[in-house]
């Protein structure tokens, strides 16, 4: 994979930016939704529909294209704006969210729009869907990777450990991890309801290449990305720390934003220091 040059990465980080304004216009129309979550983790899903995912919009079911697995349906919001911006379907669309018949559920519906891998909803059960995907692409000996976005609060879930266990035992090296280490869920922080470290350790237990960078280094991401590439003996996990609410003061680090939307005067606030922070998105030529 080729590394992020200063002209794609000033792009990408302008276009993050902006996707963090899509997920707070959207909020604000829905009247309900997460904020936090959303916000935290648009610098990656903006690095993976932009420069790492083998995709095609015109194309969504393309039988070599990389999978992604949702599986903490709940951030949706960034999910949504990436997919709009990469094509898969109108931006005015976007304004739908959480409104009756939209394509854009509060959860992902994996028939409801092109490009959805599967359907989110119940926390913990992504990485079993996504072992599977793995699995089945090794035993066909298809070239695609899979990977799977993940909480850190879903950690706290089971099933999350038992495909854990299975990626290990089948040294799924196609299948890469992002666990999205924002510290906070619903109830307050996961250290304080129920501790998650030593989160690596846990990992490498189970046999797993264990990678931690910062969820908004964008070239950290795509090295750590490249590194999983080349590894063939196991599975990798890549532990990105994020700041939840990133780019709102008001909103980062408060757990309080898990799972509610700004109101008309937030939104304008959050709108007005988003806008303050990033240029207009221009071509990576320019």
């Amino acid at each position: 994979m080729t590394p992020l040059h200063e002209g794609r990465l000033k792009y990408l980080e302008e276009l993050a930016n902006r996707i963090r304004e899509d997920i707070i216009e959207m909020l604000l129309e829905a009247g309900s939704g997460h904020s936090a979550g959303p916000l935290g983790m648009a610098d990656i899903f903006t690095v993976l529909y932009f420069h790492v995912l083998r995709h095609d919009p015109k194309f969504p079911i393309w039988p070599d294209r990389d999978r992604l697995v949702l599986s903490n349906g709940h951030i949706c919001p960034v999910l949504y704006a990436v997919m709009a911006r990469a094509g898969y379907f109108p931006l005015e669309e976007l304004k739908t969210l959480r409104k009756i018949n939209s394509r854009l559920q509060g959860h992902p519906h994996r028939t409801a729009l092109p490009g959805l891998e599967t359907t989110s909803g119940p926390l913990g059960s992504g990485l079993s869907q996504a072992a599977g995907i793995a699995l089945s692409a090794k035993l066909d000996r298809k070239k695609f990777r899979t990977y799977c976005l993940t909480s850190d609060g879903e950690h706290q879930e089971g099933n999350t450990w038992e495909a854990v266990m299975f990626a290990g035992k089948n040294k799924l090296s196609n299948l890469t991890v992002i666990i999205d280490r924002n510290n906070i869920q619903i109830d307050g922080n996961t250290e304080t309801i129920m501790p998650l470290e030593p989160l690596k350790q846990k990992y490498e237990s189970f046999n797993w290449h264990v990678l931690e960078i910062s969820g908004h280094d964008m070239e950290a991401f795509v090295a750590a990305v490249s590194e999983a590439e080349v590894i063939f003996e196991k599975p990798t996990v890549i532990i990105a720390h994020t700041v939840p609410g990133k780019g709102v003061s008001f909103m980062e680090r408060d757990y309080r934003w898990h799972g509610k939307p700004p109101n008309k005067e937030e939104a304008k606030e959050a709108l007005k220091e988003l806008r303050s922070l990033g240029g207009r998105i221009q071509s990576e030529h320019e």
